[in-house]
């Protein structure tokens, strides 16, 4: 049975998408800590992100940098803070948040109650920056 996410990058499912390649996809995490919250995910169906090949971790490090650019480019941070949790979804998926202090890392901050306008701005802002 396909995950949430595989159903996303099938298009199965609406998600505000903000980059994508042959083999990845990341688009805005629908619950945000911060503006700027995305998700990536390889686009193969993986339950843990350790099990991924050498060469996909490798790859997905690589596309998540230059998502994570983006979003610092989009969203001035200090930083952009990397998570890999995957609790809630059975599919292998890094968050990058925005970070103004470690504070905004933290799963139990309320989230952002964001109109579908605001998610179509935030998404188009990082997308217009990745290269």
């Amino acid at each position: 049975m396909a995950t949430i996410f595989s159903k996303i990058v099938k298009g199965e499912i609406p998600s505000y998408k903000v980059a994508e390649d042959e083999n990845f996809y990341a688009f805005l995490d629908i619950n945000p800590l911060v503006k700027g919250h995305t998700l990536v995910i390889p686009k193969r169906e993986v339950d843990y992100i350790f099990d991924l090949e050498d060469d996909e971790i490798a790859a997905m490090q690589v596309f998540t940098k230059r998502v994570a650019t983006a979003i610092k480019k989009a969203f001035p941070c200090i930083k952009v803070g990397q998570a890999v949790l995957g609790l809630e979804v059975p599919h292998a998926h890094i968050h990058l948040i925005p970070m103004q202090s470690e504070r905004d890392m933290l799963f139990t901050n309320p989230k952002l109650k964001l109109s579908n306008e605001e998610f179509i701005e935030v998404a188009n802002k990082i997308s217009q920056e990745f290269v």
